[in-house]
Order: structure tokens, then sequence, then C-alpha cells
């Protein structure tokens, strides 16, 4: 009898060192499935360097307005009281009046800082993504405006639709952890 309990508690033993080895196989292929997930995800991502300022991304963004909105490096910019990006190319007058804005919504506001500097914030509610500012940056100035595509307002889809027709091939998915190429940031810009 004595003996007969002690094959028993080997076979337990055996039954429950087995349980657990498949317990932790299984919890190491799930930790591993999840961190591949986290590792995996992707967003897409406008590279300013390549971007043509063609003005498709106001206008083919599935979201209205669109995702895509112009940011500041201010790193980059000069202040200028002739800002390119702000004032239309033949303004009447360096002043706030909406005839001499570049930007068709008003989605620059430029605040005097002492002469002869301004600063320029976007009001991103206001942009649309439609590029004049930044084509008129690029043209006219240091290029320190340039689109993005805001990941809190994207909806991150599949196949995006300005990527779709994106002339220069500028949009690209890219891993989460780099999902914004600034201007200016010289870790993320190996031509620079």
């Amino acid at each position: 009898m004595e003996n007969n309990s002690k094959s028993k508690n080997r076979r337990e033993f055996i039954q429950s060192g087995v349980r657990l080895s498949l317990a932790l196989a299984l919890g190491g292929v799930g930790g591993l499935a999840l961190s591949k997930v986290i590792e995996d995800d992707w967003v897409w991502q406008i590279d300013p360097f390549e971007c043509t300022q063609c003005g498709r991304c106001a206008t083919d963004c599935v979201m209205s307005p669109s995702a895509v909105k112009c940011v500041h490096a201010y790193d980059l910019c000069g202040y200028c009281d002739l800002c390119g990006g702000y004032l239309k190319p033949d303004a009447n007058a360096l002043s706030t009046a909406a005839e001499n804005q570049l930007c068709p919504t008003a989605a620059i506001e430029r605040k005097f800082i002492e002469e002869p500097y301004f600063e320029y914030h976007i009001i991103e509610d206001l942009c649309i993504g439609c590029a004049k500012c930044v084509k008129g940056c690029t043209s006219f100035g240091n290029g320190s405006l340039h689109l993005q595509i805001i990941h809190d307002i994207c909806l991150n889809c599949n196949e995006c639709s300005i990527a779709r027709v994106c002339p220069s091939d500028a949009i690209k998915r890219v891993p989460a952890s780099e999902a914004y190429k600034v201007k200016g940031d010289f870790t993320n810009n190996p031509e620079s």
C-alpha cells in the first residue's frame, strides 16, 4: 500500500510539473505575442523633407477637416517681419489684414515680439492642411513651417487616402515610436 501511495504522489508531482511548464510556456508565448503587437504598431507619417506642398492633404484626407496640420519648427524660424508663410508675396502691407494673409482660414497667428521680430503660432483647429503657408515658407523663408499628420485626429487607415495620391511619396508607415519627423530635429534627419 505504501508503495502505491508513493507512485501516486510521484504521478501527481509529474502532472503538476507538466501543467506548470505548459502554463509558463503559454504565458511566455502570449507575452511574446503581446510585445510583438505593441512593437509593430505603425502609423502614417509625412516626411517634411520629401513633401512638395501639393495641397492634396487638405482635399484627400477622409477626415474633415484633414488630420494633416501645419506645425512650426521654432528652432529654425527667423521670426521675420516679412514671413513668407504668413504674408502673400504681393501683400499690400505688412499687416494682419485678411487680404494680406496667405492662409485661407487665418490659422496662423502673428504676435509682435520686438522690432523687427514676430512670433507665429498655428491654430490647429483652423488649419486644414492646405500647405499654402508651408510652400510660402519654403520658397521665401527658411522652411520652419511643415505639414504633419496629427495622430490624435488621424484614423490611421490601413490605406491612407492621402498617401495613395501623394506625388512625392512623402507619406509612409513608420513605427509609432517614430510618429513625428520634425524639421530642426537633427536626430531624425540624416540629411542635415
